[in-house]
């Protein structure tokens, strides 16, 4: 029988970082009929700061997606925090995932990538990999990843 994500969490040592507060004048989460959407999440460290970095300046592609990678970890967080539990979410639908970085960078879906293979790993490939856009732009307070995505819960 295959794990629920929460036992894959705990397998594999995972630590979530704090749940961010809203940043502005929206919800972390919302469900509407059978589907979790989540706000935008930057990468939250344990010590309730963000990793900040711009790719191409001051990051590299290797730094930003392991931020992208935290990113997962402050979702995973926000959903059990706002939500409830992990084994309430089927599948990820919907990825949009931002990347600050220069003009120059072209390499968004290897950065969002660090996302992608940990929510596959969580959730299984089959369920842990929806469809996704990949996009830079300068993102704020100088953040270097943010990604919304919306899941499908189980009935």
């Amino acid at each position: 029988m295959d794990k629920s994500p929460s036992e894959k969490v705990k397998e594999m040592g995972l630590v979530l970082p704090p749940a961010p507060p809203p940043a502005g004048v929206y919800r972390p989460i919302l469900v509407v009929d059978s589907f979790l959407y989540v706000s935008g999440q930057g990468p939250m460290q344990d010590d309730g700061t963000y990793i900040l970095g711009r790719v191409g300046e001051d990051m590299d592609e290797d730094q930003a997606k392991l931020a992208a990678r935290q990113v997962a970890l402050t979702m995973l967080s926000t959903i059990t925090t706002h939500f409830g539990s992990l084994d309430r979410v089927k599948r990820v639908v919907k990825v949009l995932g931002m990347v600050n970085c220069t003009p120059d960078f072209v390499k968004h879906p290897y950065v969002i990538n660090g996302f992608s293979e940990l929510m596959a790993e969580i959730f299984g490939r089959e369920h842990g990999i929806g469809v996704r856009s990949a996009v830079g732009m300068t993102l704020p307070e100088n953040t270097a990843v943010e990604i919304e995505a919306m899941f499908q819960l189980r009935e």
